[in-house]
């Protein structure tokens, strides 16, 4: 693995542990020409992924900036990198398990959305207010009356699940 700092090409794994939901390991490492530490990640990639964007072009698929973009969709909110991980774990394993290779931009950004949707409503809106493009505020508007129907689509949800677990109790 090549140093960050140095850029060689020699470096000592000194230590190895799976990540909190083992979907990958990480790696401390320690560069044998500048004594430089850097940690690595290693994810089992299943087939090469497409991306279709809405010009007809084709791109790989790049899991980092699903992370990117709801980092910056999530930034100064109470969502950890660690939650983001996950989502984007769960988008890609979501991706994987259709058994296609090729997918639209517009598919990916709907695992997104959904994913937003349940961490943070407020990330949620920030991302969609990008990724739709938004014009002028009547086309904020028109979203907004849609994220109040589903706070209260969720509010309903919750309100029933805890009625089941007391139940159960």
């Amino acid at each position: 693995m090549r140093c960050p700092f140095c850029q060689s090409d020699d470096s000592q794994v000194k230590d190895s542990r799976p990540t909190e939901d083992n979907s990958s390991i990480r790696r401390r490492r320690v560069c044998s020409a500048c004594g430089g530490r850097f940690t690595t990640f290693e994810r089992i990639q299943l087939r090469d992924m497409l991306v279709i964007k809405s010009d007809g072009k084709q791109q790989a698929f790049d899991r980092d900036k699903i992370t990117r973009s709801m980092s910056i969709a999530l930034r100064k909110r109470p969502i950890d990198m660690e939650t983001i991980e996950k989502a984007t774990n769960g988008i890609v394993r979501q991706l994987e398990s259709t058994g296609e290779s090729e997918f639209s931009a517009s598919e990916i950004g709907d695992l997104v959305m959904q994913a937003l949707v349940e961490l943070d409503i407020v990330g949620y809106i920030r991302y969609v207010s990008v990724y739709k493009d938004f014009r002028n505020p009547e086309d904020f508007d028109a979203f907004l009356e849609e994220v109040r129907e589903l706070q209260k689509e969720q509010t309903h949800k919750d309100a029933q699940k805890k009625k089941s677990i007391k139940a159960a109790a």
